[in-house]
């Protein structure tokens, strides 16, 4: 599983420490070895349609116990149906091996599965379904020609009373016998009804048994196999993934935690006595559908599933600092008040800078306001901007301000201009808009997805303005006008195929290119003041 590297690699210069697995620049090391890797899969192509498919990769640099230098190579998931090839790390928890308890147990699930499916199908309950509908649509026929009888009982016998002398209590026996039909033909097709809905639910309550039994085996599975899925650090120390993620707000292990890459090659490396120096993973093959992926472009470890357990099996490493963290704690720039009046107060955040503070900040926007108006005693945020993202944002001096802006916000009467550089790639149309439904990623958070299924409607206006240069790079200067609100919109809409296709340069979450700053500026905001209901503007140059 230890590979030697066959590239010439005695010119690049050892990283301080391991990598940061959440946000880091692939190592030129990793970035070698992922080469090698990628050169390795291209030899196999019995792999290539899957592969092509999309798939995660990753690489680690080890040291041996004699110092030298070697990588690691794993994937995500599965590949070619198995989670071992000899070249790759093995699974941490060899869940298909097919004498273990693990795939005896989902045998017996999948046989219930099975029993299932043959009984919603089968022609004992379809023929019970039919006789319901055929003993419903009788009765309704006998219900209705007693009626209609009666209707023409009825109106023969007000013929009679007003035509001679009849026998009325005769015609009123008549009517009460007519009216005791009708309840004795509804209580006998009820009865039959009845009858023939007992046949349907007696199939159905035995299908219900079987999916509540399925459902208890498929939850008691699950709990025995991350109590059996037990993972290492470098202090030496063991833990499952049921004792890790007891700690954390959804208390139980998504599905598929632990088969990532990256928490297979630390696992590995554990194992083997390597000292782990620099990990990265990599896309193969084209993008998810609704996530952006790009082949060949390294990714952070999702934080869904890998950050509780790479949080602790990294323990004992010597990491990088976390860079989101040092970039908000480096903000040193002066906060410039755009706009202030008794009501309101319009700041501009620089890039880096978090709105608020976080858990890992303490440094925000929010905080050196209150520095600079300690006598406000109610200093409220109206919205925020992306901690990479700079320009204007409001914040509201009472209550009362804070719920009219924010009224505004959600009836969409704010109306928002953001400058961005654009990735220089395809043919950009001039101007048009932008419209498709977002959701979370709730594996690789912040991100977020196109989802037609579970999305919420987010819509952009963009016009492009020109040629630009980001630094040394080509790029495209677009303004933005966003008319809802959904979190990364922008950014999204930007570099989404069904949007631009073209990510804002410097985005590490959704760009391909790396650049010292996020290239999207918040330029300019305008709102009805609570207080005298004019319109009011407040805009801060474009810094780039």
């Amino acid at each position: 599983m230890l590979h030697r590297f066959e590239t010439d690699i005695s010119h690049i210069e050892l990283p301080k420490r391991f990598t940061y697995p959440f946000c880091y620049t692939p190592h030129p090391l990793c970035v070698t070895a992922a080469e090698e890797v990628r050169r390795y899969l291209v030899s196999h192509p019995e792999w290539k349609e899957e592969l092509d498919g999309g798939k995660m990769m990753g690489v680690m640099v080890v040291r041996d116990d004699s110092g030298e230098l070697g990588y690691l190579a794993a994937f995500s998931g599965l590949l070619s149906g198995t989670n071992r090839h000899e070249w790759f790390v093995p699974p941490i928890y060899d869940l298909l091996n097919p004498g273990g308890y693990f795939r005896i147990e989902e045998s017996n699930i999948s046989q219930i599965n099975h029993r299932i499916s043959q009984m919603e199908a089968s022609e004992e309950l379809a023929e019970a379904r039919k006789s319901f509908e055929r003993e419903k649509s009788q009765a309704t026929e006998a219900i209705s020609a007693h009626k209609r009888m009666m209707m023409e009982s009825k109106h023969h016998r007000d013929a009679l009373r007003a035509e001679c002398d009849v026998d009325e209590q005769a015609l009123i026996r008549q009517s009460q016998w007519q009216r005791a039909e009708l309840r004795r033909i509804r209580a006998y097709w009820n009865s039959r009804l009845l009858a023939a809905r007992c046949r349907i639910e007696d199939i159905e309550a035995k299908i219900k048994s079987m999916k509540r039994e399925r459902a208890e085996r498929s939850a008691q599975l699950q709990r025995w196999l991350f109590d059996h899925y037990e993972v290492l650090n470098a202090l030496g120390e063991r833990s499952t993934l049921s004792e890790i993620f007891a700690a954390t707000p959804q208390q139980i292990p998504p599905g598929g935690a632990g088969e990532c890459a990256a928490p297979k090659l630390l696992q590995y490396a554990y194992l083997e006595g390597l000292k782990p120096v620099a990990m990265a993973e990599f896309w193969c093959g084209a993008s998810p559908s609704g996530e952006l992926r790009y082949d060949g472009h390294y990714y952070p470890a999702c934080r869904g599933k890998c950050y509780p357990i790479l949080t602790f099996m990294l323990r004992g490493l010597d990491v990088d600092p976390d860079p989101t963290k040092r970039e908000a704690d480096d903000c040193s720039d002066s906060v410039k008040i755009l706009y202030e009046d008794r009501f309101i107060v319009a700041a501009e955040k620089p890039a880096g800078m978090l709105t608020v503070p976080g858990k890992i900040a303490s440094d925000s926007l929010y905080s050196r306001l209150r520095s600079l108006f300690p006598d406000i005693k109610e200093l409220m945020v109206v919205h925020r901007l992306d901690q990479a993202t700079s320009g204007v944002v409001l914040f509201a001096k009472d209550r009362a301000t804070y719920k009219s802006l924010q009224r505004q916000f959600s009836e969409h009467s704010v109306t928002k201009s953001y400058i961005a550089l654009v990735e220089q790639s395809g043919s950009i149309p001039m101007e048009g808009e932008i419209n498709l439904p977002i959701c979370p990623d709730y594996n690789h958070r912040p991100q977020q997805k196109v989802c037609y299924r579970e999305g919420r409607p987010s819509r952009t206006l963009f016009r492009v303005l020109g040629a630009a240069r980001a630094g040394d790079i080509d790029a495209v200067r677009v303004e933005f006008r966003p008319l809802t609100g959904r979190t990364h919109q922008i950014r999204l809409h930007a570099a989404h195929p069904e949007g631009l296709g073209s990510p804002v340069v410097g985005d590490r979450l959704y760009g391909r290119v790396r650049a010292e700053r996020m290239y999207l500026h918040a330029q300019s905001i305008t709102f009805t003041h609570p207080s005298d209901g004019r319109k009011v503007t407040v805009t801060s140059p474009c810094p780039f």
